[in-house]
């Protein structure tokens, strides 16, 4: 009897200690079950109702960037590309035509998940009391945006070689131009990174307003995910491939992987650079000195970014590959089981 009894005692016993095994097993499966979940979510929301905006400035690099990566991965991806094309080439739209825009590409169901690109100034969808889309941007140092533009006006580029430009057979260099006061090299002309980024507020277009570039580096640093410069293209698609996968999975290799005439499109086909003394009067002008100012803070932004991204290598592929620096521990409360 005393034996039957023991055997029942240590039977029990056994029992009870698998029963602990067991949960204690299960509960370290939830929790890394958990783990995994979290740490393997993509930094920008997955889901089907993303939508990317890049208000491209022109001469930026912009048309490599929509064609050689948006364009090329949208079928891979799963996502639709959408032109904004704005009437007589302007940047602004009235309020009324702000509103009726948010309205539409955010409840436009069937297209979504989306990438807009259009040369639009920035909108700030918060105004019209919806969350802003995923902004992103390209800026150039901005003489040489100027004189990229002012000889593509002249000579075209590798995009489309047929189509005439506006000052075709005008071969007056930028240098002859700054000399006479000509109205295609002053310096207005340069006034156009600024107001891209300031926005719709009136101080934007004010060509030299101290007002419009505080309110461009705000809206830079509060509402844009990335903003890239033209002369590190490859960093900043390595950037968004690892912060939006959803668009840019893939795009990095894609991107290396295509041909020189591809990887640069739009080159101007003809340029001279200025000389000193051209130079010279751009660097004392004031206009010059702020679209400066805002190219240097962006460029600072974005190799800060960079440098963190890649744990300080110069190499794009070491964004795809570095593993996070952080961790989940002490997940409570622990998961139930029934």
């Amino acid at each position: 009897m005393s034996l039957n009894r023991t055997q029942l005692l240590f039977g029990n016993l056994c029992a009870l200690v698998l029963l602990f095994f067991y949960i204690n097993n299960r509960m370290n499966a939830a929790q890394w079950s958990d783990f995994s979940r979290i740490s393997s979510s993509n930094p920008v929301n997955t889901g089907s109702n993303l939508i990317v905006l890049y208000n491209r400035v022109p001469k930026t690099g912009s048309t490599t960037f929509t064609n050689a990566v948006a364009y090329d991965l949208f079928k891979l991806n799963n996502f639709n590309v959408i032109h904004l094309n704005m009437t007589k080439n302007r940047q602004i739209m009235s309020l009324t035509d702000q509103s009726e825009f948010i309205e539409n590409i955010t409840s436009w169901r069937e297209r979504l998940p989306a990438f807009y690109h259009g040369h639009v100034a920035f909108i700030d969808f918060e105004r019209f009391g919806k969350p802003n889309p995923i902004y992103i941007n390209i800026v150039r140092e901005p003489l040489e945006r100027l004189l990229s533009h002012y000889y593509f006006l002249r000579f075209g580029d590798n995009y489309r070689v047929g189509l005439k430009r506006s000052r075709a057979g005008n071969n007056e260099t930028f240098d002859e131009c700054v000399a006479r006061g000509g109205r295609d090299c002053d310096m207005k002309q340069m006034w156009l990174q600024i107001p891209y980024f300031c926005g719709h507020h009136h101080f934007c277009t004010v060509v030299g307003s101290r007002l419009a570039l505080d309110q461009a580096k705000k809206n830079l640093i509060d509402k844009y995910l990335l903003v890239g410069v033209s002369e590190q293209i490859r960093d900043f698609i390595a950037l968004l491939e690892r912060l939006v996968p959803r668009f840019f999975k893939g795009a990095l290799e894609h991107f290396d992987g295509l041909s020189e005439n591809r990887a640069h499109l739009r080159n101007t086909k003809r340029k001279y650079p200025p000389s000193d003394q051209t130079l010279s009067i751009i660097r004392r002008n004031e206009v010059y000195q702020l679209e400066r100012e805002f190219y240097d803070f962006a460029k600072e932004e974005f190799q800060a970014i960079f440098k963190k991204a890649t744990n300080g290598s110069s190499n794009a592929w070491a964004i795809l590959h570095l593993k996070p620096q952080y961790h989940y521990e002490k997940i409570k409360p622990e998961r139930s089981f029934v």
